[in-house]
């Protein structure tokens, strides 16, 4: 009886943040709570249960507010425009460095792990580049979704937090031994931008001609000389609040926040916590402004704090209770033996499709607790199926109707989601099988 509740319970979750009826706060606490009243549970035993759940995310909802607003204030600094601009221009007009370049402008531009804002930046400087080459626009729709999905795998970003406060794990131990897939993953997003791009080049040649193709490249590649030269135009979004002046310091910090964030010497939370504290008043020395740029970034820090701190309610009530632990009992029984210990490579091998049917919050607070009580019935290390499933389903996650950020970018493209889900998701989900096969040979999964 008691599985069964637990599974209604994350089944009514699922189908909610799926259908976008109610925030995931609102489904997270409300969902669960009733669950336990029906399993027989009292106030008083869902109060322990919370304070339980809330311990083991706290640390890593600390995180995400300070790294999201330490990373705003950087990117509202400029910290990041030299080297997109800098990018643009050496392109010089030729498709396939245009097409590489876009990978290495979409994964700077996603160091603060926000889609959004990976999109704001990439969209408007490279998008007029790619029309005036007559380049497919949904190639760079296609690269800068594949490039920032892969270095979504950081910790202050959305998935690898939600996949740490289930399990309980600390956010950056999870996120070393995904160093190298992430590695590997921009190596192969280069080697699809350039087997893209070559194939973009004679398609411009075979269009409007071969001469008349290097005659628009060679005038182009003109234009951006001049334009860098000049100083006429800049490739990206002009920012009142850029800070060129201080583009070293600005560096110098960023960099030392990494190495103590990689070192491990102290909580994630403390080094964003200490960047943010350098990067405000050194940038910003008046406290109106320094106000006005936490405001700025709030919206989104907050948010994805009450998501973890739900999340972190919401399977507090599930384990204190023991639902998902006769979830998996049961689950254990009926699995054919065969398929228990391969679930965890099952799900990461669908995980882009899935992406189209689940959101986020749905597959990591859903779909992944299950799936990890399951496979763990039958041996499997808890983290090895979080990798699997994360790995699998991350370099799906702008591709998904379900992702707001996805129909920011089309809305400032001006392209359809049916054509950006065809174009791109044969590649991102054949990539993402890739580096499931790849992250199991080297030992990851």
């Amino acid at each position: 009886m008691l599985s069964l509740i637990g599974f209604a319970t994350i089944l009514a979750i699922v189908i909610l943040l799926i259908r976008g009826k109610v925030q995931p706060i609102i489904a997270m606490v409300l969902i669960p709570i009733l669950g336990a009243f029906l399993a027989g549970f009292g106030l008083g035993e869902i109060g322990t249960f919370f304070n339980e759940g809330i311990a083991t995310v706290i640390n890593v909802a600390v995180m995400f507010i300070f790294a999201i607003l330490f990373f705003g204030v950087m990117s509202d600094a400029g910290l990041f425009d030299p080297f997109i601009n800098k990018m643009v221009a050496l392109s010089r007009g030729n498709v396939i460095a245009v097409s590489v370049a876009t990978v290495f402008i979409a994964a700077i531009a996603h160091l603060d792990g926000s889609g959004a804002s990976t999109f704001l930046i990439t969209i408007p400087a490279l998008l007029p580049l790619y029309k005036r080459l007559n380049m497919n626009p949904y190639l760079l729709l296609l690269l800068v979704a594949g490039s920032a999905a892969i270095m979504n795998m950081v910790p202050w970003a959305g998935p690898l937090g939600r996949t740490a406060s289930v399990l309980g794990e600390d956010v950056t131990q999870l996120w070393y031994p995904l160093i190298p897939i992430q590695i590997i993953g921009m190596v192969l997003m280069i080697g699809i931008a350039i087997f893209l791009g070559f194939k973009e080049k004679k398609k411009i040649e075979q269009r409007y001609g071969k001469l008349q193709g290097a005659a628009a490249l060679e005038n182009t590649a003109k234009d951006i000389d001049g334009e860098s030269n000049s100083g006429e135009k800049d490739f990206s979004n002009k920012n009142q609040y850029a800070r060129p002046k201080l583009l070293w310091v600005n560096a110098i910090i960023a960099i030392g926040v990494i190495v103590l964030l990689v070192s491990g010497i102290i909580p994630a939370g403390l080094a964003f916590m200490i960047g943010l504290s350098f990067a405000l008043p050194i940038n910003y020395p008046k406290m109106k402004d320094q106000s006005e740029r936490i405001k700025a970034h709030a919206s989104s820090a907050l948010t994805m704090a009450t998501i973890i701190l739900a999340a972190g309610t919401f399977l507090g009530i599930l384990t204190g209770t023991g639902m998902l632990d006769a979830i998996a009992e049961d689950g254990v029984t009926i699995m054919p033996e065969a398929v228990g210990p391969y679930l965890h490579l099952i799900i990461g091998f669908l995980g882009v499709p899935l992406d189209l049917l689940t959101s986020t919050d749905a597959y990591y607070f859903g779909l992944l607790p299950v799936v990890e009580q399951i496979a763990s019935g039958f041996g499997v290390e808890s983290v090895s199926t979080a990798y699997a499933m994360v790995i699998g389903n991350i370099v799906g996650t702008f591709v998904s109707p379900l992702a707001p950020a996805v129909w920011l970018a089309l809305g400032l493209s001006g392209l359809e989601m049916g054509r950006h889900i065809k174009y791109s998701l044969p590649w991102l989900w054949g990539l993402s099988i890739v580096l499931v096969i790849i992250a199991a040979l080297i030992g990851v999964i």
